[in-house]
């Protein structure tokens, strides 16, 4: 899919657009990038990173692109908030990441999460639906939103299987973990993706 189709409300650097950039396989940067520099983030929406190799989710593929915060976010807080399956979504290290990515829960073993840690978060995915926590919401509570003062590290499976976290509907869970990004004044991020599946949790490294 071209640049301009998958992200028509975007507008990218002319210099990332041209001949050069193409051949070299360069992602395309949203225009913001020209003078902002604190917050970046590659976005592959439809791309999950197994052992090593990228594998598209779908058969047509939004390309990867560098954005701005605010890009990003515009891009991932609806097709968060559209997002039918189960999500346990962990806080990230504000000073200390370089991923956030989301992996379906049949794909824990092969993006590398440790037997204990699948475990954990799999029981939580299949824990009962509550409703959602948010203030006069009555949705269905799909998503868990885990904080760092619950679960300060993504070893601690303790701490993921019997943290009460925030149980919250997909709208509010999207703009929990929007609003959690919104808050990190600088990041360089690799890797973003959209969730797919149904079912898997929001990780950092």
């Amino acid at each position: 899919m071209a640049v301009e189709e998958a992200y028509p409300d975007i507008v990218f650097r002319p210099r990332s657009r041209n001949w050069w950039a193409r051949l070299t396989g360069a992602p395309a940067e949203c225009a913001h990038l020209e003078t902002e520099f604190a917050w970046m983030a590659t976005y592959a929406p439809d791309t999950i990173y197994l052992r090593g190799k990228g594998r598209a989710r779908h058969d047509t593929t939004r390309p990867e692109v560098s954005l701005c915060r605010a890009c990003l976010l515009g891009q991932l807080e609806p097709e968060l908030a559209e997002y039918e399956g189960r999500v346990v979504a962990f806080e990230p290290e504000a000073s200390n990441f370089s991923q956030y990515f989301f992996v379906a829960t049949e794909d824990f073993e092969a993006a590398g999460l440790q037997p204990p840690v699948s475990a954990a978060i799999a029981a939580r995915l299949k824990s009962r639906s509550e409703a959602c926590e948010h203030n006069g919401c009555a949705r269905r509570g799909t998503w868990l939103w885990l904080s760092r003062e619950e679960v300060a590290s993504l070893d601690d499976f303790g701490s993921i299987g019997h943290a009460a976290g925030r149980k919250l509907c997909a709208r509010h869970g999207a703009a929990k973990l929007c609003g959690t990004l919104t808050g990190i004044p600088e990041a360089n991020l690799f890797y973003v993706n959209a969730p797919y599946g149904e079912a898997g949790a929001y990780v950092w490294i």
